[in-house]
């Protein structure tokens, strides 16, 4: 994740706006946490190749208050919904899926591209747009009934959520919302609350 292109990316799904956290007289976010992490939030064109705008977030990770800032904002929002599991995609749902599972009392499980995890595994294969990628998770990582929040870094166009959502109902989780620090290009600049939908269901929170 990580990266935007310019004609698309994952495939599948869509961003759109939902309920926003309560906003003053200039439209912007009222909490101010929003802007600081979105300003830590770096855009690289054209990387790792010609096309792509890369949001690289080891600008945001160097200034401990402004991670944190982003941490709490999630663990606020998850924080007494019964939550059991946080799934995060690799890789960098691994940066900040452990720490809102540790802070919410949850399971942390990862969702791995294939041959990264020992014993055995369910996958889920998906599409992108110049070609397949796939997920895999343990298998017993989740118990039927659980309460569950994906966790990546970006959504683009859902692809890569829209599998992680598979994998785990696959296994009868409950998944709840995918919570994502970076919403669309468009979206950059003005830190709103985001859904990703993928119909007929509303799932989601984008930073």
């Amino acid at each position: 994740m990580g990266e935007q292109g310019t004609s698309g990316g994952e495939g599948g799904g869509n961003v759109v706006e939902a309920q926003a956290p309560a906003k003053k007289g200039n439209g912007r976010a009222a909490d101010p946490r929003l802007q600081g992490i979105s300003d830590a939030i770096r855009v690289v064109p054209h990387f790792p190749k010609p096309g792509i705008m890369f949001n690289d977030i080891t600008a945001l990770l160097l200034r401990p208050g402004v991670f944190k800032d982003a941490v709490d904002m999630f663990v606020e929002r998850y924080r007494g919904m019964g939550i059991a599991a946080v799934a995060g995609i690799e890789a960098r749902g691994f940066i900040f899926g452990p720490a809102i599972a540790l802070a919410i009392g949850a399971k942390f499980i990862p969702l791995r591209k294939p041959g990264k995890l020992p014993g055995e595994v369910i996958s889920e294969n998906y599409t992108l747009e110049y070609g397949t990628d796939c997920l895999e998770m343990h298998v017993g990582a989740v118990e039927p009934g659980d309460r569950v929040v994906v966790v990546d870094d970006l959504v683009a166009t859902g692809g890569t959520l829209s599998a992680a959502i598979k994998l785990l109902e696959r296994a009868a989780a409950d998944v709840v919302e995918c919570a994502c620090l970076i919403g669309l290009p468009k979206f950059k600049g003005f830190p709103i609350l985001l859904t990703w939908t993928q119909q007929p269901r509303l799932i989601g929170s984008s930073l």
